[in-house]
């Protein structure tokens, strides 16, 4: 039988499910209003964020192409009961303008660091989603004294820790994609310059298209506790993610020894983009962790 798998076709299928499953969910469109919102000027260009609640501070990055509203929208309202949350638009992203900067996962979480000084914010708990779990990796990388508790959720911190498929996935890429997707629905709602998708997109397909590797010996240096959120089948390799378990101080036996400060949480029977449907469970895995 031909084999009819292409890059191209992975990630209509993506698409098609995150239509399928924000068409069923009320995740798409928040019930709070943050208690602060604006632009803040930061290492050249200006980054949207939102404030929710009072307390510790935690900081959401979400996933590529996305938006704060489209991301966070179920988990805020119950995350900000008894926490001040951050939640960010990276570069291009959602409200915050598109830039010629170049783009990469260091300039990213410089703009995080740069946000909480704006924000008069010693330490955080930084939570990131896919691309914004790499970002928050490096993050803890190159601010590891601003950091409290790091989650990482569907996310790797190098190129081979996500299944080959899902890499040739992203080498194959086109701005065409994502045409009338609930991506571009969200960026047209708040961007402020519309015209720049087109830029956007090939932006950020660029830096997708090229391998990454923050290294294991930075990894297996971060000191914060980490708990690292996966789907079972969400394309991340999990012999990989095993590997990073470890390098973070876990995969020992707690009955032999102490009890890693890390965790990992695997989640059954979801996918990349079914995970943050889950938002029951991933609120219990937060709550417990960064208590």
């Amino acid at each position: 039988m031909k084999n009819v798998f292409t890059p191209y076709n992975f990630l209509k299928s993506l698409l098609m499910l995150m239509i399928i499953i924000l068409a069923a969910s009320p995740l798409y469109g928040q019930k709070a209003k943050p208690s602060a919102n604006g632009y803040i000027p930061v290492n050249g260009i200006k980054v949207y964020y939102e404030v929710y609640g009072e307390g510790k501070p935690v900081v959401l990055l979400h996933g590529a192409f996305m938006t704060i509203d489209m991301n966070w929208g179920q988990l805020i309202p119950d995350l900000s009961k008894n926490r001040k949350v951050i939640a960010i638009e990276l570069q291009g992203h959602g409200h915050t303008p598109f830039s010629d900067r170049k783009l990469s996962h260091a300039t990213l979480a410089g703009d995080v660091t740069g946000v909480l000084d704006y924000l008069k914010i010693e330490k955080a708990d930084i939570v990131g989603y896919s691309f914004g779990g790499a970002v928050a990796y490096q993050f803890a990388i190159q601010s590891p004294e601003r950091l409290n508790k790091l989650v990482i959720i569907s996310a790797t911190y190098k190129s081979t820790g996500w299944i080959p498929e899902v890499n040739n996935a992203f080498k194959g890429m086109k701005p065409e994609l994502f045409t009338n997707s609930p991506m571009q629905a969200a960026y047209d709602q708040v961007a402020p310059d519309k015209t720049k998708w087109t830029k956007f997109l090939e932006q950020m397909i660029s830096l997708a298209g090229q391998p990454f590797d923050f290294g294991d010996s930075n990894i297996s240096k971060i000191s914060a506790p980490v708990l690292i959120i996966s789907g079972d089948n969400d394309g991340l390799d999990k012999i990989e993610l095993a590997k990073t378990y470890t390098l973070l101080g876990g995969g020992v036996s707690a009955d032999l020894s102490a009890m890693p400060k890390s965790q990992l949480s695997i989640i059954p029977g979801q996918g990349h983009v079914s995970l943050m449907m889950q938002t029951a469970t991933i609120l219990n895995d937060l709550n417990s962790f960064l208590k």
